[in-house]
């Protein structure tokens, strides 16, 4: 299964897989924001709580992002202190790149953000136009999931020319 995931598609093709992953969840992203999800008869709550059930589950979660997150996330952030004992997180100021890889069983590959407008939460008058592909094919989900390792690993480290900007490097080389 390969299917086109475009703008709202991100919230109910992506965005709810996420949510219910059982063994791994790594994402890649360039921007990070206080992305809320809705959840049953709470509501909507804050995507950093659905990490954190993930992670009291036993899913490991790796987050890779381009800078700090914006002022809302960073308070969200702070009402989970399991996020702070168990989330992996890395920050590359290079990375670009959106791959969400869910259990090794399928992945996400396109252009939206870990953001409301992102993965379609914000009104249609807010939310951006994106795009995407979500896939079950091994062929994909071998090779987005080593691109996010060799990125989260530090392999491009030594010779990146960003390094001045790199507040958290991954390999000090």
């Amino acid at each position: 299964m390969t299917t086109y995931i475009a703008d709202t598609e991100h919230y109910s093709e992506v965005v709810s897989r996420m949510c219910k992953a059982r063994r791994l969840l790594w994402i890649a992203t360039a921007d990070l924001k206080d992305l809320y999800v809705m959840q049953g008869k709470d509501g909507a709550v804050p995507f950093l709580q659905i990490l954190r059930d993930l992670l009291k589950k036993g899913v490991e979660v790796r987050l890779l992002h381009a800078k700090e997150p914006g002022t809302a996330f960073r308070e969200d952030f702070d009402k989970y202190p399991l996020l702070w004992k168990r989330l992996e997180r890395r920050l590359c100021p290079r990375v670009h790149m959106k791959i969400i890889a869910i259990d090794s069983e399928i992945v996400y590959i396109g252009s939206a953000n870990m953001t409301g407008a992102g993965m379609g939460m914000k009104s249609a008058a807010n939310r951006n136009f994106e795009a995407g592909i979500l896939t079950d094919e091994p062929g994909f989900i071998d090779s987005a999931m080593s691109h996010f390792d060799q990125v989260w690993e530090g392999t491009f480290c030594a010779k990146c020319g960003r390094k001045d900007y790199c507040g958290d490097r991954i390999n000090n080389t």
